[in-house]
């Protein structure tokens, strides 16, 4: 199997051409639904950048965080060759999925009000955040699934079936949010909330069809609910990977919650600028995400198989091919600033301020790009606590630093000297982590034979 003995570079590149291209699309509903919901006001607009944090956050978790640790699990299965324990987990990951996106909803429709009054919202914006965010966090349930289901596929090696899943939602979304929230034809003006059911609508679409396949017999593990005992050790083989690694995207998001702290208090002009250039960095995560989960399940069937060193191999050369991408790309902004920035403004002083960032952060991009998709990797092995340490760091250096410059009466240009100098942390610190971490030397035993599921 090509997963397992073929040539690294050419199957890597092969799962994450997929993912990459549906990573990017959603990166173009983000642009599409900022576009229409620019043409509702103002207010919308505002209330929207409150809610997108979290909104992201969630996506992360779901997708790259506890989405690596059912991919992690159910390919460690798979190189075992335990078809069986597989398919169990494939249950047990769906059950983990649901919880937690009742949790959430719960979560942010008691909070959320809060939460957003606390990032600034007030009066009529911090009424549209919470009308937008009532309809998006009501329907969590199906975005965890969603991610759920495609993790599951993605920890069999088909990147294929979920990527255009999650492409062709990311159309319908952008088509029934742009119809219910501006109004199209006989079709009323719902504004925020109209936008919010687009996702939920393109979502469950979404959901159902992957439980379809799965429990059709086309992949390569069968979905069957119905007469599976539930085993906390099963359980506990999900989430040893992804409970951990969810903190590393709460640590992102805080991370770029205080950047824009210290920014904003610079200016506006200051605030502009880096938000120009923050634009591009979201880019950079769809890549390495595309890259990273690529390598997972060839990471994960690795260690089932007990070939720790091609498990390395794989860990190491994903990385490298997301740095030397990354990097590309960091090098081209830092040379040719107004090439990304003048798309959003024509304002020189804000000019000013988002060349100043791409030139400082562009150089770090390749070492960003290195350890987050090491991150991903280390979920395929079982071992994430390295990585999500590096991140800590990062987090740590950008609050202590950052503090420190702002008792210093610090310019824009040395807060954006810290973003970069945080990618590099993290990067270095990632490596190094992976690097002294010990991914075991033998397969995981085979575990009993669990009961075959009724029809």
């Amino acid at each position: 199997m090509s997963l397992t003995s073929g040539p690294i570079l050419p199957t890597l590149l092969r799962l994450a051409l997929p993912n990459v291209l549906a990573m990017t699309m959603t990166v173009a509903v983000g642009i599409a639904e900022t576009r229409y919901v620019g043409l509702l006001g103002t207010s919308p607009l505002a209330a929207m950048a409150l809610v997108f944090p979290f909104a992201m956050l969630v996506q992360m978790m779901s997708a790259g965080a506890m989405g690596g640790g059912v991919s992690s699990a159910v390919s460690r299965a798979l190189g075992a060759k335990d078809p069986e324990r597989a398919r169990t987990l494939a249950v047990h990951a769906v059950v983990i999925g649901a919880l937690a996106g009742v949790i959430t909803s719960v979560l942010f429709l008691t909070l959320g009000p809060m939460l957003y009054h606390a990032l600034g919202g007030r009066g009529e914006v911090l009424e549209e955040a919470v009308r937008y965010s009532g309809v998006l966090f009501f329907g969590a349930v199906l975005i965890w699934l969603l991610n759920t289901l495609a993790s599951v596929l993605r920890g069999t090696g088909d990147m294929r079936v979920p990527s255009v899943t999650l492409l062709v939602a990311s159309v319908l979304q952008i088509a029934i949010g742009g119809a219910l929230g501006l109004g199209i034809g006989p079709i009323p003006q719902y504004g925020m909330p109209g936008v919010a059911v687009g996702q939920i609508v393109a979502t469950a679409a979404g959901v159902g069809f992957l439980a379809w396949w799965l429990a059709s017999g086309r992949a390569r593990l069968t979905l069957r609910l119905r007469g599976v005992a539930l085993r906390r050790d099963l359980f506990a083989d999900i989430l040893k990977v992804g409970a951990l690694a969810c903190l590393s995207p709460v640590q992102s998001v805080l991370t770029v919650l205080i950047f824009t702290g210290l920014v904003a208090r610079l200016g506006v002009e200051a605030l502009a600028g880096y938000g120009i250039g923050q634009r591009l960095e979201f880019l950079l995560i769809p890549i390495a995400f595309g890259i990273g989960v690529a390598s997972v399940p060839m990471v994960g069937m690795a260690i089932g198989a007990g070939d720790v060193a091609r498990a390395r191999r794989v860990a190491w050369t994903a990385a490298s091919v997301s740095a030397l991408m990354l990097g590309a790309l960091g090098a081209v902004v830092s040379v040719a600033p107004d090439a990304w920035a003048t798309l959003f403004t024509a304002d020189e002083a804000v000019l000013v301020h988002a060349r100043s960032y791409l030139r400082w952060a562009g150089p770090a991009f390749a070492a960003f790009g290195f350890g987050l998709t090491l991150y991903f990797a280390s979920q395929g092995s079982g071992k994430v606590l390295g990585p999500v340490l590096a991140a800590t760091v990062r987090l740590l250096l950008v609050a202590a630093v950052g503090y420190w410059l702002t008792t210093h009466d610090a310019q824009a240009w040395q807060y954006f000297a810290l973003v970069a100098g945080g990618m590099l942390i993290y990067g270095v610190g990632t490596a190094l982590a992976v690097a002294v971490t010990p991914w075991g030397a033998r397969a995981r035993p085979v575990s009993p034979p669990i009961p075959t599921p009724s029809p």
